[in-house]
C-alpha cells in the first residue's frame, strides 16, 4: 500500500470530533483525490503533513520545539518522506527525530485532530497525533530546533498559538478517555 493510499484510508476511517474537523477531513480527502502528489512537498497547492504532540502523561506536560525557521513553539512534525509507509509512521518518525526520544508510542485510535495552515512552502494539511513519552524521557534538540522544552498543560497558552493549544486540549481529552 502506498503512503497516499494509507492517508486516504486514515481519513476515511477517522471520526471527527466536531463539524469543523469534519470539514477539514473532507477537504483533506478531496485533496488526495485531486492530487496524486498530494502527500509531497512538491505539490504546490498544498500537501499532507504529519505531526505529534509529545506527551508525558505522568508529569502532566508536553514537549514543544522552538522551530528554527518559523521561530514559534510547535509540536514536532513535518513533511512525509518516501520511506514512510504510513501516516502514523511519518508522525512518529518526525517526533523521534525532533525530540531525540526513541521510545515514543502513538496514542491508539488514530489522529487526534487536523489543522490546515499556510507555511512558506505551501498549505500544510496537517494530520496531528499524540505521542506518549516514557516518564524518564530525556529530550535532545535537533538541527531543526532552536530549543526544546517541556511545558505543563496550563503553560501552553502562554507560549504557543491556538492551533497547538487545540492539539494539546484534544490530546488531553483522548488520554482521559483512554
Amino acid at each position: 500500500m502506498s503512503l497516499h493510499a494509507d492517508a486516504a484510508g486514515v481519513l476515511d476511517a477517522w471520526r471527527a470530533p466536531d463539524a469543523g474537523q469534519e470539514g477539514l477531513r473532507v477537504l483533506y480527502r478531496d485533496h488526495l483525490t485531486s492530487y496524486p502528489d498530494g502527500m509531497w512537498k512538491s505539490c504546490r497547492d498544498g500537501h499532507i503533513t504529519a505531526s505529534s504532540i509529545v506527551v508525558d502523561p505522568s508529569g502532566g506536560r508536553v514537549l514543544l520545539t522552538l522551530h528554527r525557521k518559523l521561530q514559534m513553539w510547535l509540536q514536532t512534525g513535518g513533511h512525509c518522506e518516501p520511506q514512510d509507509r504510513t501516516l502514523a509512521e511519518a508522525a512518529l518518525r518526525e517526533a523521534r527525530e525532533e525530540s531525540g526520544i526513541a521510545d515514543l508510542e502513538l496514542v491508539p485510535g488514530g489522529p487526534a485532530r487536523l489543522d490546515r495552515h499556510a507555511t512558506p512552502c505551501a498549505w500544510h494539511l496537517d494530520v496531528q497525533y499524540a505521542a506518549l513519552a516514557p516518564s524518564d524521557a530525556v529530550a535532545a534538540i535537533s538541527e531543526e530546533s532552536l530549543d526544546l522544552r517541556w511545558f505543563a498543560w496550563d503553560e501552553v497558552p502562554q507560549v504557543a498559538d491556538v492551533s497547538v493549544q487545540r492539539l494539546v486540549d484534544r490530546s488531553r481529552d483522548l488520554l482521559r478517555t483512554a
